[in-house]
């Protein structure tokens, strides 16, 4: 018996998941190496009286690489930041329309700049640009891996969007509250004593 539809929504769902963890553990590292060579540049010139020039450079790339590989895990802990000073007063329905409305809006503004943004990339790839600065790096390749960023954040909500959709039509309104309504205080004040319990058991640093 194959499964239903929002079943296979909520699989596909679980794996992007999966994958945008492993991208904001791409992202971290790349932040992290760039911490590195700046201290090292730092030391470098403080006291060997040399540099190795293009850490500043190579630090925003990182900023921007990671910052966009992390958007896809963040919306999926919606982690995202809303106003919802009047949201938490709203009987049910209306929050769950407004939190599909608001995924519509966030899918809309992905998709523009996406597009912008590899337009961007393929313009730097077509005319070989080059940064100004002594790497003269190649552009279009810390500009494709933003994109790729972002681009993989689009799949992700498109993938949020049709399920949410699914749960608005069917009035399943408590998936689509899990799915991408505002989180609430009792809810991060959970995440935060679980992720106490784990630090007590050493299972994270």
């Amino acid at each position: 018996m194959s499964a239903s539809p929002p079943a296979v929504l909520g699989r596909l769902l679980r794996s992007a998941e999966k994958l945008s963890l492993g991208a904001v553990w791409c992202g971290g590292a790349l932040t992290l190496a760039s911490v590195f060579l700046i201290g090292f540049d730092v030391v470098a010139r403080k006291f060997f009286g040399f540099t190795t020039g293009g850490a500043d450079e190579l630090s925003g790339y990182a900023f921007a690489i990671s910052t966009s590989w992390a958007l896809a895990f963040v919306v999926l802990q919606r982690g995202n930041v809303r106003v919802d000073v009047l949201y938490q007063l709203l009987p049910v329905r209306v929050a769950a329309l407004l939190d599909w409305i608001s995924l519509v809006a966030l899918a809309v503004f992905m998709v523009i700049l996406t597009y912008y943004a590899s337009f961007v990339a393929e313009t730097s790839w077509l005319q070989s640009s080059a940064a100004n600065t002594p790497l003269g790096t190649p552009l279009w390749v810390p500009q494709g891996l933003w994109v790729i960023g972002l681009a993989w954040m689009c799949v992700v909500l498109t993938l949020m969007l049709i399920r949410a959709s699914t749960a608005l039509v069917t009035g399943d309104l408590a998936t689509i509250k899990v799915l991408c309504g505002v989180r609430s205080s009792e809810e991060e004040a959970l995440d935060e004593a679980t992720a106490g319990e784990r630090m007590v058991r050493g299972e994270i640093a």
